[in-house]
């Protein structure tokens, strides 16, 4: 086979795998990294692509965060903006950062998870609700108005556990 046909081949075959097991499409935004990862650390894979990404061993709901840079770090983008900072710090604590127990970080390269920190949601916010009540009065004036920070690899070696 060429090349090319042993792209569609596999292709293929990861989208049927995905499918038998429900675990969705493997070739949207960063499903494939979820699943391998899941796979590797024990969890369960979310059959939907909103809210969890996994589930831990407990059966717990779980955040994955993702890399392919040389250091591990995790970045949460995209996060709707509510009417006042009270409104958004409780959509941040209860619906979106707080709502996952466990936040694991996983850097791969060359196709394989090559390392994974966890830090519970509780430490998570710790680290993020700062930096997004800093941005939180001048977001709505910016390009793309929704809130962002990051986990950087310094504060999750620092407050995290290695689990891979």
């Amino acid at each position: 086979m060429t090349p090319e046909e042993q792209y569609a081949h596999h292709y293929r075959a990861m989208a049927k795998i995905c499918l038998d097991q429900g675990w969705g499409d493997p070739f949207s935004y960063a499903r494939s990294k979820e699943i391998l990862a899941a796979n590797k650390l024990g969890h369960t894979i979310a059959d939907t692509f909103s809210g969890a990404d996994a589930f831990n061993k407990k059966g717990q709901p779980v955040e994955y965060k993702s890399t392919t840079g040389k250091n591990v770090k995790g970045s949460y983008t995209g996060i709707s903006v509510h009417a006042s900072w009270e409104d958004q710090e409780r959509y941040l604590c209860n619906e979106k950062i707080g709502k996952y127990s466990e936040h694991y970080f996983n850097r791969f390269e060359d196709g394989e998870l090559v390392e994974s920190w966890m830090i519970s949601g509780e430490k998570a916010l710790q680290i993020l609700v700062p930096k997004m009540k800093k941005k939180f009065p001048t977001v709505l004036g910016n390009k793309d108005p929704r809130l962002s920070a990051d986990i950087s690899n310094t504060e999750i070696k620092k407050y995290g556990k290695r689990v891979l």
